[in-house]
């Protein structure tokens, strides 16, 4: 928004003038990521991925997913009637691609969203507070740093027990490590800005200037590395199920891959078991990845004067 078309509404408020610039600016982020050839084939991906899981009810009846029910063959080969075949239970391996969707996206994106709040809070903290406050929470995310991912998110999963929620709350108090030490460097930066010291100057607290001032500065950044932590967390979810910690009630491509695993699909030549799954969580994980690195772009005016 120019200054003359602000100029030419006096009787607008400041809310509504926020708004108008925040309405601005996300009509000009959007043209920017459409220039990203990458970013577009990504978000493409996604949104096919995201309407078969939420239409799955429409496009395969959950019944299919009882083992009672099942009367395919044992394993059998892709046909016209079981078009990606059967597992060893006779039921259609594309109904359970379509059901587990819904499962991996799910667990991924709430996953992702732990991992944010903490990170960014951690990330906030540590960044903003000196003395005592600000090193508590950077050794700690140090400390979390130094610890490899899968073994701790293996031992976390095998006590807590296989269930839905507990696989989501692994992947996610355990991968905010790498989003708080981003967001603890934007930070470092942001407060030394002169908004910041002015609004020090003029009485500020720490709370009012953290909230208001260094936030929303930092919330592109934390959008963008959204993206990527999502893939991350599809990954851990995927490994973690074929490792035999997901919940054994619900379907996802991780358990797919470990029921073929467990039936010996690969020495047996059951391609059409491992293959599915495997490739959506490949495509899914891309997707992300390409629409994260676009938005890093958009986001980061360092990478886009590049």
């Amino acid at each position: 928004m120019t200054t003359s078309e602000i100029s030419v509404s006096p009787r607008l408020s400041a809310r509504q003038l926020a708004r108008r610039r925040r309405v601005a600016t996300w009509r000009r982020g959007w043209a920017q990521f459409r220039t990203h050839r990458s970013g577009m084939i990504g978000l493409g991906i996604l949104v096919v991925f995201i309407g078969v899981a939420l239409a799955a009810p429409l496009i395969a009846s959950r019944s299919g997913l009882d083992v009672t029910r099942a009367n395919g063959p044992v394993l059998g080969a892709p046909s016209g009637h079981y078009l990606l075949g059967t597992d060893e239970n006779g039921r259609s391996v594309l109904t359970l691609l379509i059901w587990g969707s819904r499962i991996s996206l799910l667990v991924g994106l709430m996953a992702t969203l732990i991992s944010m709040v903490i990170g960014t809070l951690v990330g906030l903290v540590s960044g903003f507070f000196p003395g005592w406050v600000g090193r508590i929470f950077f050794r700690l995310t140090e400390w979390f740093l130094v610890i490899p991912f899968l073994p701790l998110a293996i031992a976390l999963a095998t006590v807590l027990g296989r269930s839905l929620f507990n696989i989501i709350l692994v992947i996610g108090v355990t991968s905010w490590p790498g989003t708080a030490l981003l967001i603890r460097s934007q930070t470092l930066s942001i407060k030394e800005r002169p908004y910041v010291e002015r609004a020090q100057a003029i009485g500020a607290g720490r709370w009012h200037q953290m909230g208001k001032h260094v936030l929303p500065n930092v919330m592109p950044m934390v959008f963008a590395n959204t993206t990527l932590t999502v893939a991350i967390a599809i990954l851990s979810e995927t490994t973690l199920s074929f490792l035999g910690l997901g919940d054994p009630t619900r379907t996802s491509w991780g358990t797919m891959l470990d029921d073929a695993f467990q039936v010996g699909a690969i020495t047996t030549g059951c391609w059409w078991y491992i293959v599915p799954p495997g490739v959506c969580v490949v495509l899914v994980v891309l997707a992300f990845t390409l629409i994260g690195q676009a938005l890093e772009e958009v986001l980061n005016p360092r990478l886009r004067s590049r």
